[in-house]
């Protein structure tokens, strides 16, 4: 058995991540908001925690999910686009006292290319480009940073595009909606199975002290790209407003592609 990964936030990335890493003869603990999920979790040999994070603090025992684990996957989305009012960063604090505590080694940290400013004319967004200035992104980084800095643990933020996945891709969402934003800006997407062999790479590669954007080396226009797959998917095509510039970014992932010799597998 292989050293032990905890899983922090086994949703819709999180558990299959979890079953990639039990498949190969890893010990995963893994941790949901809903008490519903652990017995999911208990299906797949997953050792389940029941854990809910708050600005107020942490609700359940996190001293017994990362117990006996070198690495921790942090995967709790800050939800801000529906709820700005939280605040992200004191509600990931609370965590990092119970890892410095820990036997754990090194994390990874799941963030977003959310984090760059959309511009026009485009723009080549590298790990070293300039930041947005929303409150979003204030947080995200801020939270990024707070692990980065620490030297009880290494850190790595991967830092995804708009994730797809066969059951889930944002043209559902867009499907019939009328005068959509940014017609002709890039997309920005990655399948969960790149995610998935992705942070595996990472793991294998202990790629630790990094930044990586990842998102899929293509970026077709949002409203080609869009109203394509709508009708592969027969769903009404969604209309845009071509009445104002398209601000955007294409997102470069070719850090990770040469640093972790890695090679996209799924097309958007």
């Amino acid at each position: 058995m292989k050293a032990s990964i905890s899983i922090i936030g086994c949703g819709w990335l999180g558990l299959p991540l979890a079953k990639h890493f039990m498949k190969q003869g890893t010990l995963v603990h893994g941790s949901t908001s809903t008490a519903d999920k652990l017995n999911i979790l208990s299906a797949e040999g997953i050792k389940p925690h029941l854990l809910k994070f708050s600005a107020e603090g942490i609700i359940g025992n996190i001293t017994t999910c990362l117990k006996d684990c070198e690495t921790l996957i942090l995967n709790i989305p800050p939800g801000l686009r529906k709820h700005p009012e939280h605040n992200y960063v004191k509600m990931m604090s609370h965590i990092i006292p119970h890892i410095e505590t820990s036997s754990i080694k090194q994390v990874l940290f799941i963030g977003s290319t959310s984090v760059y400013e959309d511009q026009n004319p485009y723009a080549i967004i590298n790990e070293d480009s300039p930041t947005s200035k929303s409150e979003t992104a204030h947080q995200l980084l801020e939270v990024e940073r707070l692990f980065q800095t620490n030297i009880h643990f290494n850190t790595t933020v991967l830092r995804f595009g708009g994730l797809i996945g066969e059951e889930r891709h944002p043209a559902k969402y867009l499907a019939g909606k009328e005068h959509l934003t940014n017609p002709e800006a890039p997309v920005n997407l990655i399948h969960r199975k790149d995610c998935i062999s992705i942070i595996d790479a990472i793991l294998k590669h202990n790629a630790w002290r990094n930044i990586f954007n990842a998102a899929y080396p293509s970026h077709p226009e949002k409203k080609a790209y869009y109203t394509s797959i709508c009708k592969a998917l027969n769903l009404a095509s969604p209309g845009f407003d071509n009445t104002k510039e398209s601000y955007g970014k294409i997102i470069d992932s070719s850090k990770l592609i040469k640093k972790l010799h890695y090679t996209f597998q799924q097309p958007i």
